[in-house]
């Protein structure tokens, strides 16, 4: 096998100074931290603003406007790292990168100039809010409107499970601005503080404690026609350009939360004795061991494999997005749940983190477009004529 063959599915190693970067930053500031964080339902926002100072707040920024202008393969090894520490504050952070990134992609320089240079520090943080109470799957129903009025436009309606909201500064919000269905869609960046802006009660959820999800009430809100990002009737496909990454990222979540359970499982069953053998010694437990690491490491190189189509704007990335997100965040649940099954009882506790991670990667199969959604896109590329 030549030397090509043997490195062409390697990591770069630009790409491992970045991986290790990451990882040591998650177990500086964020893993032991986490379950305190989760416990008490604090939004770590300092240690958000510090990953902001190694670029992790606009990886796939430009650098003309000051990001750090790296690939999808990059900031999935990233949030896989992070996720290592905390699911819940990677995929906050992903999602943030998002919303910067469809600023600096579709935006004009205005807009550009009003707006990155704080989030590319986190002197603000953005939200991206597309779901509705009433269009969650079928995204491109939404209702929220927006009006024009002179030089703004004038926006009504709610924005459903926004992730930052309340303590986000800026959301990136899909409006309706012509008729019905995807082509009336617009993009328009709303400021917490605009007058009608108001948020609902903080969500009670399953997991993902550390970051606040409320309703983001839009109440006659007048808003700037400059903030608009890209073209009017635009605002749906650039929501989709950004679900891509968006599903890459979510994906590479599960993939890190599950290698952390993963590592745990290994280290207690090495440890716990019955019988008088370690729980490591059964052949069950190797089995399950083993199909926990095979399935995680294919998801990961079909993950990192879409990644890289992302980044080269591949005519088939949106069908591996999909395809990796459907098997990156199933896998990470099931590789979780098998980790506490091998826990036993102590697995249930909170002074182990695996319950932690159990309810944090479930909700990974529903966000960013739910997994049978998924099923569907991969579904219809392949019996399109």
């Amino acid at each position: 096998m030549s030397q090509l063959d043997q490195t062409q599915f390697d990591l770069t190693p630009d790409q491992r100074e970045i991986q290790e970067l990451a990882r040591k930053f998650t177990a500086d500031q964020i893993t032991p931290h986490a379950a305190e964080w989760d416990e008490k339902h604090i939004f770590p926002r300092e240690t958000i603003k510090a990953a902001a100072e190694l670029g992790f707040a606009a990886i796939y920024v430009s650098e003309e406007s000051g990001g750090i202008a790296l690939g999808r393969l990059e900031a999935a090894l990233i949030m896989e790292a992070m996720a290592y520490g905390c699911p819940s504050t990677s995929a906050f952070i992903s999602i943030h990168n998002m919303a910067a990134w469809m600023i600096d992609r579709f935006g004009s320089q205005t807009v550009k100039d009003k707006y990155l240079p704080s989030l590319v520090t986190m002197d603000r943080i953005a939200s991206y809010c597309l779901t509705e109470p009433g269009s969650g799957s079928d995204a491109a129903a939404l209702k929220t409107k927006a009006v024009k009025d002179g030089n703004d436009w004038i926006v009504t309606g709610t924005k459903q499970f926004i992730s930052g909201a309340g303590e986000n500064d800026v959301y990136v919000t899909m409006v309706r601005t012509g008729e019905d269905g995807p082509k009336g869609v617009s993009c328009l960046v709303i400021e917490k503080d605009m007058p009608g802006v108001s948020f609902g009660a903080n969500e009670r959820k399953l997991g993902w404690y550390s970051q606040p999800t409320r309703q983001v009430i839009l109440d006659g809100v007048r808003v700037p026609a400059e903030n608009i990002v890209g073209g009017e009737g635009e605002g749906f496909r650039i929501a989709m350009m950004g679900l891509d990454g968006g599903r890459l990222n979510i994906g590479a979540c599960s993939l890190g939360g599950a290698q952390r359970c993963l590592d745990e499982a290994i280290g207690y069953t090495r440890d716990r004795k019955q019988f008088g053998t370690r729980v490591a010694d059964f052949q069950n437990t190797q089995f399950m061991l083993a199909d926990m690491a095979t399935d995680l490491e294919a998801a990961r190189a079909l993950l990192y494999m879409a990644a890289a189509k992302v980044t080269a704007n591949a005519p088939d990335k949106t069908k591996f997005a999909a395809m990796a997100k459907r098997l990156a965040t199933d896998t990470g649940s099931a590789v979780a749940d098998r980790a506490l099954q091998l826990h036993g009882g102590y697995g249930y506790l909170m002074d182990y983190p695996i319950e932690r991670f159990w309810r944090d990667l479930r909700v990974h199969s529903i966000l960013e477009g739910t997994n049978q959604i998924m099923r569907m896109i991969v579904g219809r590329e392949l019996t399109r004529q």
